[in-house]
């Protein structure tokens, strides 16, 4: 029996190996400290909790249209207008389950065996993974530590070549905390209409700045037109195991991501889409809150770090990861990660599980307790003093 040729291009998200192991090393009783996952560890909205139990209540319980439930879909459209600043109409919003179809969906309508896509490097796995199972090639953009973890614009447009077809963005940036310049989006924006280049803004982590707000990309005259936003409730509401998110997509996408949708999933849960209106339309008071906290622990984790010989770590702007260069430690990214982890109880990531220039760093999810934190930041530090 043989797989397809395709299943050996598939990559995977190593966070949930990782977490798998470390699992299993609690099984057996050592105490560990998970700074892997990339959630918030917050539990969702009781305002958004409630609505999901009315919802069942009233019956939301069958199919339900493959783009999304009008009501939804209204819903986003009003709140990404006023986010944003001009008009979006719900037949352009197609809820999905969770952000990763938007991906997908957006790869497998536009792009074929031969053509490119840009996509951030150290950025989010399934970009790379998702761009080679459907055959195109992927290209990456490096992002630049000396430029806190942005591309070099002119070494962007390098990299354009005809067959260029898609680009990613992702600000603020998973796995490295970083944010873009309204200049540089602005160049990048000339670049993709000039080069007639499809975006695929992901804005998951939109609502997650420390400074300054976000900027999307499809603001930008022209932009409209060719841009793809993804954006989902995971982080903004602490809803990761809602799988709730949705695309915002050109006139010429929308019935073939529907019919993806069709032949995929059919619908996203329905009752879940309601509760996904009452985080929409609730109280705005909970994202702030979160942000106040992780602001507290992005401190810890930061001066931590830099604190600990070897480590050097730029200050996160946006989301609730840091990525850490442990170059100067002597150890490579993965000997530091399966150290921390199975020596010294930390559970964190690889900087090659985000890319090849993810070498000589490591990523941690802040999304956990200061006591905690301040924990991991300890065992980490005797680590290195153990190497020495």
């Amino acid at each position: 029996m043989k797989l397809s040729e395709r299943q050996k291009r598939l990559g995977t998200e190593t966070a949930f190996e990782t977490l798998a192991k470390a699992k299993k090393l609690e099984s057996m009783g050592k105490n560990i400290v998970h700074l892997e996952i990339g959630e918030p560890d917050f539990d969702s909205p009781e305002y958004v909790i409630n609505a999901a139990k009315k919802a069942l209540d009233d019956g939301f319980t069958h199919y339900g249209p493959s783009a999304g439930q009008p009501e939804l879909r209204e819903a986003i459209a009003v709140h990404q207008s006023e986010f944003n600043g001009y008009s979006i109409s719900p037949e352009n919003v197609i809820v999905t389950p969770g952000g990763k179809p938007v991906m997908f969906f957006s790869i497998l309508a536009l792009v074929e065996e031969g053509d490119e896509v840009i996509y951030p490097n150290p950025g989010f796995p399934i970009y790379e993974s998702m761009i080679n199972y459907s055959g195109a090639k992927a290209v990456p953009m490096k992002l630049e530590e000396s430029k806190d973890f942005n591309a070099i614009i002119d070494d962007l447009e390098k990299l354009i070549t005809n067959k260029t077809k898609l680009m990613i963005l992702n600000y603020p940036n998973n796995p490295c905390g970083s944010v873009m310049e309204k200049e540089d989006l602005r160049r990048i924006s000339e670049l993709a209409i000039k080069n007639d280049i499809i975006v695929l803004s992901d804005e998951i982590y939109k609502d997650m700045y420390y400074e300054g707000e976000h900027y999307s990309i499809s603001n930008f005259e022209g932009m409209k037109e060719r841009t793809i936003i993804l954006d989902g409730f995971s982080k903004s509401y602490a809803m990761t195991g809602w799988r709730l998110g949705y695309g915002i997509f050109p006139d010429f996408m929308m019935d073939d991501i529907t019919k993806l949708m069709t032949n995929s999933v059919s619908c996203t849960s329905v009752f879940s889409q309601m509760a996904a209106i009452a985080a929409l339309e609730g109280p705005r008071d909970f994202t702030k809150n979160m942000m106040e906290k992780f602001r507290i622990r992005r401190k810890i984790v930061h001066d931590g770090l830099n604190s600990i010989d070897g480590i050097n770590c730029r200050m996160p702007l946006g989301a609730f990861y840091a990525f850490p260069n442990i170059s100067d430690t002597g150890l490579s990214s993965s000997e530091f990660a399966d150290k921390a982890l199975n020596d010294y109880g930390v559970a964190l990531l690889s900087g090659t599980s985000f890319g090849k220039f993810g070498d000589d760093y490591i990523r941690i999810s802040f999304a956990n307790s200061e006591e905690n934190l301040s924990l991991a930041i300890d065992r980490l530090s005797r680590m290195i003093k153990d190497l020495r």
